[in-house]
C-alpha cells in the first residue's frame, strides 16, 4: 500500500514482490553492487544508506538479494541499513519510520534510525545536510563494524555535480564529480540512470518517497536537474548526461595523479616552527603551476585554513613574484601568507647574512601563519 507523510507526500512502502524472470535493469545492477564489494575487498558488514527515495530504495532492494543469500561473490556478508532523519520538513520522522520498515521487510538486518540537526555553518544547507548525514552515517558504521556504507547516487546525480562545478568555476576536483569510492563510502550505481532505479523499484513492487526539495528551485541542485540538464538534453540530443558523468570519470583520474604529486612534494617542502608553515620561495617557483597551487592550498590547510578559491590562491602566488618582503594575503579560514626573502632571514643572523649573492637575496620563503583571534 502507499503511506503518506504529514505533509501530504507520497512515502515508501513496499508490498509483495514479483516472482519470475529477472529483469535486466536488476541484474546489471547486482553486477554494479557485487563488483563495487569486490573492489573493496569484500566486507562482511555492510550498511545501505538509504532515505526511502528511488535510487537509495533501488539499492536497498538489490543490496538485500545479497542480504538473503549471506553471501556475495561466495564470501559471507551481512547487510543492515541506516535511515537519516534531517528533520528539515514536516513528517520526516513518519518518512523515516515508514523506510525503515520497508528495509526491514526487504530483509535487511539491523535497521537503524539516526535523527540529526542541521547546523547553520554558513556553507549552504545541502552542504550542512550532507555534512550532518555523513557524521551520522560513520557513526552508525563504526557502532556497527561496518567496512562499507552504500549510497544511491546515479549517472544523473553525477551529471549535475558536474554541471554544478562548471557554473561555479571550480577546478579540477571539483569537475571529478562523486567517487566511486572514498574511504567507507561506496557508489556502486554511478552507471545507472535514475530511470533505471525508479524502474527497480517498480519490478520490485516498492512505491519510494519523492523528497520535494528534489524540485524546489530555492535549491542549485534541484534547478540544475528539473530545468538544465533536461534542456540540454533538449538541444544538444541524447546523451549529454552520459558524457558529463565520462567527463568526471576521466578528470578523476587526473585528479588523483596530481593530488598524489602535490602530497608528495608538500611533505618533502615543508618546514614548520610552532603553528606556522614555511615553502621554500626558489623550490616553488620550479613546480609546475597545477602542483604550485595544490601545494599552496595543501599548506593553507595545514595550519587551519578552507580550501582558497583561485582568485585567492592567485593572490597568494604572487607573492612569488614580487622583491623583498609582501603581504600578508589573507585566505578562507583565518589564515596568513606572506612572503620573507632571503635577506630578511638571513638579517636575523648577522654572523651568516655576509657574502650573500645579490640574485640569492631575492629567494626566501613563504610563510602561512594562523590568525590570531582578536583580544577582548
Amino acid at each position: 500500500m502507499t503511506a503518506r507523510n504529514g505533509a501530504g507526500s507520497t512515502s515508501v512502502s513496499s508490498g509483495r514482490r514479483r516472482p519470475g524472470r529477472l529483469a535486466p535493469v536488476v541484474g546489471t545492477a547486482r553486477k554494479m553492487l557485487q563488483d563495487a564489494l569486490a573492489g573493496a575487498g569484500y566486507p562482511e558488514r555492510v550498511l545501505v544508506a538509504c532515505s526511502g527515495g528511488p535510487d537509495s530504495l533501488a539499492l536497498a532492494a538489490v543490496a538485500a538479494y545479497f542480504a538473503r543469500r549471506g553471501h556475495v561473490g561466495g564470501r559471507p556478508v551481512s547487510i543492515g541499513a541506516v535511515v537519516v532523519d534531517h528533520q528539515l520538513q514536516p513528517g520526516s520522522a513518519g518518512v523515516a519510520a515508514t523506510a525503515a520498515r520497508t528495509l526491514e521487510d526487504l530483509g535487511l538486518s539491523p535497521v537503524q534510525i539516526r535523527t540529526v540537526d542541521v547546523a547553520s555553518t554558513g556553507v549552504g544547507p545541502e552542504a550542512a545536510a550532507r555534512d550532518a548525514r555523513h557524521a551520522a552515517l560513520e557513526a552508525a558504521a563504526d557502532e556497527a563494524g561496518a567496512g562499507a556504507i552504500l549510497l544511491g547516487h546515479t549517472l544523473d546525480d553525477q551529471a549535475e555535480q558536474v554541471l554544478l562545478g562548471l557554473a561555479r568555476g571550480s577546478g579540477t576536483r571539483s569537475l571529478a564529480g562523486m567517487r566511486p569510492s572514498r574511504g567507507r563510502l561506496l557508489r556502486p550505481f554511478l552507471g545507472l540512470r535514475r530511470a533505471d532505479t525508479l524502474e527497480i523499484c517498480r519490478v520490485e513492487a516498492l512505491v519510494p518517497w519523492h523528497d520535494p526539495s528534489n524540485t524546489d528551485p530555492v535549491y542549485a541542485r534541484s534547478r540544475t536537474r528539473v530545468e538544465v540538464l533536461p534542456l540540454l538534453e533538449d538541444k544538444l540530443g541524447p546523451g549529454v548526461a552520459e558524457s558529463l558523468a565520462r567527463t568526471a570519470a576521466i578528470l578523476q583520474l587526473d585528479a588523483d595523479y596530481l593530488e598524489d604529486v602535490a602530497n608528495d612534494t608538500f611533505d618533502r617542502l615543508r618546514e614548520q616552527t610552532g603553528e606556522e608553515i614555511s615553502l621554500p620561495e626558489a623550490e616553488l617557483r620550479d613546480l609546475a603551476p597545477a602542483v604550485r597551487f595544490r601545494v599552496i592550498a595543501k599548506a593553507a590547510a595545514a595550519v587551519g585554513g578552507q580550501q582558497p578559491s583561485y582568485q585567492r590562491l592567485l593572490a597568494a602566488e604572487a607573492l612569488l613574484r614580487r622583491q623583498g618582503s609582501a603581504g600578508p594575503v589573507e585566505l578562507p579560514g583565518a589564515v596568513s601568507v606572506y612572503r620573507l626573502s632571503l635577506a630578511q632571514l638571513l638579517a636575523a643572523e648577522p654572523s651568516g647574512a655576509s657574502g650573500v649573492p645579490r640574485e640569492a637575496a631575492r629567494c626566501g620563503k613563504l610563510v602561512f601563519r594562523p590568525q590570531q583571534p582578536p583580544r577582548n
